[in-house]
């Protein structure tokens, strides 16, 4: 046999043994005779570059390349789903159905709903061509490089067999197939020891761990991340069957891992045993669930029943009520946070929980634990907050034993000893030596290079942790003086160690309001920074600013107030402040971001929706500079909502009722000029 014949024989058989192993769990062949046919593959591969294919399963294994992911409009939007958490509003849910179908029967596919990151794959003459996150719903984050790595997606699918009556419709020339990106239980256990071993901070779940590593700029790491899928809607212009629940079942002879737990139904009844089976039965599961799916079996019901403004009529989603353990509190020990604020953190005996092991669970701050008259030794409830983050719900008080001593809340920062404060108004205890500090310190620079501040997204926490502790930086100043030579390593991350300086000095061009914003000064947000940019206009006139005139400025109040004075009148502030003026950093209001007009002066707006002209960020912008106000929700004082697709029902029913003017994108275009 020819090279070029084998490699198209290795890659058909290695895209079956894939589907065995991944999809249906019956492998056929080893480890070791799937390596070498692997190694195999890739080695004719490479004597035969013209044979290049994109779907090959040799691109499973991903690249250490980074690459920035472009945003990709969603053919279909991707809705999010109504919920529900009780057996009352499932029945209402089946009686609006019933309502809206004018007493057709229907059928009801029930579904997990699965705890991960929402994925579209696109195919293509039987090809993966491309995979979208939700994003917004309209737009989404393109990582089809990153999806090719999991396994139980197929690349290529496997044409159906021309001469089998009995096979199931071969799939459509184009077609779209959602589902959730998941880490599984086991997965996630082991990279969450992993880091613990190298002091690393632990994912709070499976879904944050999945969504971290499907937006990692490195396929190979997704790659090595062994992520899997469960797939659960199709969508395209030539679907195989009239049904939701057939058209699954056929792409699951396509290849796609599809639940083995689906169910249709047609009674209530049904829904509610399916529903308390699952309950019980998911704490089996591989992966995490948090909830059944219920959908209207026909399309042509589910096209009869339509839209909400943000969701399905014909679908709701039922959320499980949060699971409950009871265990030991053996210790309170307390993390430092980058504004300094304390947070205390309960050391229980480990159980099982929602498919993880619990040891851990926040008590948010001394009232917490005062509010529950925490003792060391008590019997705790835990539940899952959202079946997410552990938390303490209560106490078993019989249990306490006599000797138990009371929860005393530290007096003294637990990294750098300074005695700790809590300001006026504030529930948080914070250590005010926010320069010495060292989690304030790494805490501070993280805060600075991040997204919404200096956008220096070449560097990430690792990083930062890593040059603090070599000691090449001791603030954010410290950043501009790095060169290739002193983060290159052994000489082999030239091209990383370039991009990371270039990231930096990028940032000199940021504007001067979220330089403000990046410097960190507790309790200055986003919105803040930008009030007191836009007022003093330049660095000079904010640090000379008195408590009076700060204080003069709507939505700065007598805390932040003092806060901003505190933070210029630190000498290690200063020299920070100097550095960075010197480095190039904008340090005075640029004339492109001042005011354009005053036609929307004295005026609160609330931005609600999906917009199709310009992205939310930009409204807020341009709604600055025209002289209005951002706020985040409404009120009697709200003057108008600026409206986009898929604005939320609670919002436009607090609007009917405050009186409260909707204006659409295309009006309020208008309205500016």
């Amino acid at each position: 046999m020819d090279e070029i014949k084998r490699i198209e024989q290795l890659r058909k058989e290695l895209h079956e043994h894939n589907y065995k192993y991944y999809v249906l769990n019956q492998p056929t062949i080893g480890d070791q005779e799937f390596d070498f046919m692997m190694h195999e593959l890739q080695n004719l591969e490479a004597k035969h570059p013209e044979m290049a294919d994109p779907n090959s399963p040799t691109q499973r294994v991903g690249s250490d390349l980074n690459a920035e992911f472009q945003q990709v409009e969603h053919k279909y939007p991707m809705l999010s789903l109504a919920n529900t958490y009780n057996e009352q509003d499932v029945a209402d849910w089946y009686e609006s159905v019933k309502k809206g179908l004018a007493g057709e029967d229907f059928e009801v596919c029930c579904e997990m709903k699965y705890d991960g990151l929402s994925i579209s794959l696109t195919y293509v003459d039987g090809k993966l061509t491309q995979a979208v996150t939700r994003g917004d719903g309209v737009h989404g984050d393109d990582v089809t490089a990153n999806v090719k790595t999991i396994r139980s997606i197929p690349l290529v699918l496997t044409p159906p067999a021309t001469d089998d009556l009995f096979a199931a419709p071969a799939y459509p020339r184009e077609f779209e197939i959602r589902g959730e990106i998941l880490m599984p239980w086991n997965v996630f256990e082991r990279l969450n020891k992993e880091r613990e071993e190298a002091e690393e901070p632990l994912f709070a779940n499976p879904r944050n761990a999945a969504s971290g590593t499907l937006k990692s700029q490195k396929s190979s790491l997704v790659a090595s991340r062994q992520l899997d899928a469960y797939l659960y809607y199709l969508l395209g212009e030539e679907l195989p069957a009239e049904g939701h629940y057939e058209n699954l079942e056929v792409a699951r002879s396509w290849g796609f891992k599809i639940s083995e737990g689906m169910k249709k139904v047609k009674t209530l009844q049904e829904i509610y045993d399916f529903i308390n089976y699952w309950d019980t039965e998911r704490k089996n599961l591989p992966v995490a669930t948090d909830g059944i799916v219920l959908k209207v079996n026909a399309i042509r019901q589910q096209r009869a029943l339509g839209f909400t403004a943000k969701s399905p009529r014909w679908a709701i989603a039922y959320k499980f009520k949060a699971e409950r353990v009871c265990t030991r509190l053996n210790e309170v020990t307390y993390q430092v946070g980058r504004t300094g604020a304390i947070t205390p953190v309960a050391n229980m005996d480990p159980v099982q929980l929602a498919g993880t092991t619990v040891k851990r669970a926040t008590l948010n701050n001394e009232d917490f634990i005062k509010s529950f008259d925490l003792h060391i030794g008590d019997y705790v409830f835990v539940e899952k907050g959202g079946e997410i983050i552990p938390k303490i719900v209560g106490v078993d008080i019989d249990q306490r034993p006599i000797i138990a001593q009371p929860v005393e809340f530290i007096k003294r920062c637990p990294e750098c000893g300074t005695p700790l404060v809590r300001y006026e108004g504030e529930a948080a205890w914070y250590c005010p030596n926010d320069t010495g500090c060292p989690p304030q310190i790494k805490g501070r620079i993280e805060h600075f290079i991040a997204r919404k501040a200096m956008n220096i997204d070449s560097l990430g926490p690792e990083t930062v942790d890593d040059y603090y502790r070599h000691g090449l930086i001791h603030n954010i100043a410290d950043l501009y003086d790095i060169d290739v030579q002193q983060i290159n390593g052994d000489g082999s991350r030239t091209k990383s160690a370039q991009r990371i300086v270039n990231g930096i000095a990028a940032s000199k061009e940021v504007p001067f309001e979220r330089v403000v914003f990046a410097l960190g000064i507790r309790f200055v947000g986003e919105t803040s920074a930008k009030l007191l940019a836009r007022h003093f206009k330049n660095i000079d006139a904010l640090m000379n600013a008195g408590i009076e005139e700060l204080q003069e400025i709507e939505g700065i109040g007598e805390v932040m107030a003092k806060s901003i004075i505190t933070y210029f009148h630190d000498e290690k502030n200063i020299e920070i402040i100097r550095r960075l003026r010197e480095y190039g950093l904008q340090m005075e209001l640029s004339t492109l971001n001042t005011q354009l007009s005053t036609k929307l002066e004295g005026q609160s707006i609330v931005i609600s929706g999906v917009f199709a002209q310009h992205s939310r960020d930009e409204y807020k912008a341009i709604i600055e500079q025209n002289g209005g106000k951002n706020v985040g929700s409404i009120s009697s004082k709200t003057s108008f909502i600026l409206a986009g697709e898929n604005m939320g029902p609670s919002k436009l029913q607090k609007a009917e009722k405050l009186g409260i003017k909707i204006v659409s994108e295309e009006e309020f275009l208008e309205m500016i000029g």
